[in-house]
């Protein structure tokens, strides 16, 4: 019988002890901040492009290159074994 009263009262303080922190945090919650923060201004754009760079092309290469032939071969073989066998 001590251990229900025990366990009873244990309950209702804690409910209790929850109901105050959830109003206490309901309070708190529902104040606005304040509105004295202003927001930067943006920098000043000082950047131009280049104007002695050519245009941009599509047939100008990123400077990769068709591999050795013997290279194509290494890849190609990796490739297979990874389907093959998994990583």
């Amino acid at each position: 019988m001590t251990n229900n009263l025990r366990a009873l009262a244990v309950s209702l303080l804690s409910s209790a002890f929850l109901l105050t922190n959830a109003a206490a945090f309901a309070q708190n919650s529902s104040t606005t901040p304040p509105t004295t923060a202003t927001r930067p201004t943006a920098p000043e754009q000082s950047s131009l492009p280049n104007a002695s760079a050519p245009p941009a092309s599509t047939t100008q290469t990123t400077g990769q290159h068709n591999p050795d032939p013997k290279v194509r071969e290494m890849n190609q073989a990796e490739k297979d074994k990874v389907e093959r066998e998994g990583k």
